[in-house]
Order: C-alpha cells, then structure tokens, then sequence
C-alpha cells in the first residue's frame, strides 16, 4: 500500500513517528510534508497531498496541521477528496465505514502521537462499508 503524508509546521514529529510506523509494516510512503517547526502554510504541503489521492498515485493521504481543520478544509476542495478530521480511533474508524474518507487529517495539537499512530492504523485497516453509505457520499461532490 502506498502513502501520501504532508504536514505544515505542527506536525513534524508526528509525522516523522507516523511514516515510521508505516515503514515498518512496509508500507511506501511518500513525504510532502515540512520537517521543521519553522511557519509555514499547510495548504502549500496538502494539495500535494489530496493531488496523489485524486489521481490514484497513492492509497490513501495523511495530513497533519494543529487543529486539523485548515488541513481538512483545504484537502476537501478537490471533487475526489473526503478528507476526514479526526481525533479518535473511533471517529477515525466511522470516518470508513461510513463515508469512505480516503484523507486522514490528524489535529497534532489535541492528540498524542500515541492516538496518532492508532488512529492510523485504524484508518488504514477500515473497509468502506457501501451499501446506504455509497449512495450517500455519491451525493457529496458539487457538479
């Protein structure tokens, strides 16, 4: 499985933990994301992001920013994206099965790395549910 990861300057050791632990289970991942606390604007290192989700370079997208919102928001303007905010494995969890979000985006200032990695793999290890939920988020995007 392939990853995209991007991060502004909140989330560099999350980040650094996240593809870690990615590594070690073998996943491939690629980095878009800073590697310094130094300010920089998240949606400079998520529209790469939500770019490899929506041209299928990639599986799956992580994205960090501090509240993880502006992060979402910004992922979310691409007509193939459901970037999902989450700061639970059991958001993280409904977040696939329900409405196949195919972003995480991690609030780096309201989670431990701890819940960080185990809502990743939580998202990671989540199938789409279909059914009620297809029919839903085919609604989603604006034509």
């Amino acid at each position: 499985m392939k990853i995209s990861i991007g991060n502004d300057h909140a989330g560099p050791e999350y980040k650094k933990a996240i593809v870690a632990h990615l590594e070690s289970k073998g996943y491939e991942v690629i980095n878009h994301g800073t590697d310094t606390a130094d300010s920089v604007d998240y949606a400079d290192f998520v529209h790469p992001v939500a770019n490899d989700v929506e041209n299928g370079e990639v599986d799956f997208g992580i994205i960090i920013c501090g509240s993880g919102n502006g992060a979402a928001m910004t992922a979310n303007k691409h007509q193939k994206i459901r970037a999902a905010l989450c700061w639970t494995k059991e958001i993280t969890e409904l977040a696939r099965q329900h409405n196949d979000a195919n972003i995480l985006s991690i609030p780096a200032r309201y989670t431990s790395k701890e819940q960080a990695i185990a809502m990743v793999d939580t998202f990671l290890n989540t199938a789409f549910e279909g059914g009620r939920h297809k029919t839903r988020i085919d609604k989603m995007p604006c034509m």
